[in-house]
C-alpha cells in the first residue's frame, strides 16, 4: 500500500486487533536518568506509550526534551534505567524505530544527493555494505513524493532550504517503513506549507497504525496537532491523553512563571497575524 492511501475498514480493524492480542507498547521507558557531567538533565522518566497515535513531548527549553529521543535512541548514556521497543532491546528492533533528528544536528554541507540522504532509510533492511535494489530506489523516490520533492532527488543537499531540508528528513525515515517514529523539532525553522505538509503525513502515519513521537515547542497548535502528551522538565510530570495532560493545571507545573509570559507571546503573534490578514 502506497503512503499515500488511507487505510481501508478491514485494515485499520486489524491494526487494533494486532496491539490488543500483542499487549506490547510500542516504546517503554522505565526509571530513564540521564546525567552530562554528574549532573542529572533527566530523572527517572518512567512511561509506555499507546500504539497509533501522535504524542508531543512538550517542556521548557533545557527541560531535556532533545536529551530523552537522544537516550531512547542509545545516542547518549544512560547512567540508569532502559528501554524497550516493541518488548526487544533497541538493537534487536532498530529497524521498527524512524529517527527524525534537529536539523542544525546536520552537516549540509556534506557532498550528497537527496535521494543519497533518502536512500539511506533503507540501510537497516539492506544492510549497510549491501548494494540497494531498485526497489529499494523505488521505495525512496516515492518518499520524496510523498513529501513533494521528488523534482529535487538529484540535487545537492546543500543547495536546499530549511523546509526542503526537514523534508528529506521526514522522507528519509518514510523510506525506513518503521513502525515508531520519533522526531526532534520537526517544525522549526520551516515555512507555513512545509509545517502543513508534514501534519498531514504524520495523520496518514496514524492512519496507517504508526505511533509518531514529536518534541514540539509551540503550544498553540498542541492540540490541534496531537493525540497524546508528555510534559517535561527534567522530570516527567504527566503523560496521557490530551483532554487529561494538557491543562492549565499541569502547564503551570511544567513551564511555572514562564507559561503566562508564552501565553502572552502567543496572543500578541496571533493578534499580528491577524492584523496582516485584514491588510
Amino acid at each position: 500500500m502506497k503512503f499515500n492511501e488511507s487505510l481501508s475498514g478491514e485494515k485499520k480493524e486489524e491494526v487494533e486487533q494486532r496491539t490488543a492480542l500483542s499487549g506490547v507498547p510500542p516504546l517503554e521507558v522505565h526509571d530513564l536518568t540521564v546525567s552530562y557531567h554528574r549532573r542529572p538533565v533527566l530523572w527517572d522518566i518512567d512511561f509506555a506509550t499507546p500504539e497509533g497515535k501522535l504524542i508531543a513531548i512538550v517542556g521548557p527549553n533545557g527541560a531535556g526534551k532533545s536529551t530523552l529521543i537522544k537516550g531512547i535512541m542509545g545516542l547518549v548514556p544512560l547512567a540508569s534505567g532502559y528501554v524497550k521497543i516493541y518488548g526487544e532491546d533497541l538493537e534487536r528492533a532498530r529497524s521498527r524505530v524512524g529517527y527524525v533528528p534537529q536539523r542544525n544536528s546536520v552537516d549540509w554541507d556534506f557532498p550528497t544527493s537527496v535521494l543519497d540522504v533518502v536512500m539511506m532509510g533503507r540501510y537497516g533492511r539492506i544492510g549497510l555494505f549491501r548494494r540497494p535494489r531498485d526497489s529499494d530506489r523505488d521505495v525512496a523516490m516515492e518518499a520524496l513524493r510523498q513529501v513533494g520533492i521528488v523534482d529535487l532527488a538529484k540535487r545537492q543537499i546543500s543547495q536546499l532550504s530549511g523546509g526542503q531540508q526537514q523534508r528529506v528528513f521526514i522522507a528519509r525515515a518514510l523510506a525506513q517503513d518503521a513502525d515508531l517514529y520519533l522526531m526532534d523539532e520537526p517544525f522549526v525553522g520551516v515555512d507555513a506549507a512545509t509545517e502543513g505538509a508534514i501534519i498531514e503525513l504524520l495523520r496518514e502515519m496514524r492512519r496507517r497504525g504508526k505511533t509518531v513521537i514529536v518534541v514540539h515547542h509551540d503550544l498553540g497548535t498542541v492540540r490541534e496537532y496531537f493525540d497524546w502528551v508528555l510534559l517535561l522538565n527534567l522530570r516527567l510530570v504527566a503523560f496521557g491523553p490530551l483532554d487529561e495532560v494538557f491543562t492549565d493545571t499541569l502547564l503551570q507545573q511544567t513551564y511555572g512563571g514562564r507559561l503566562n509570559l508564552l501565553t502572552k507571546v502567543a496572543e500578541l503573534m496571533k493578534e499580528q497575524e491577524r492584523g496582516r490578514d485584514l491588510q
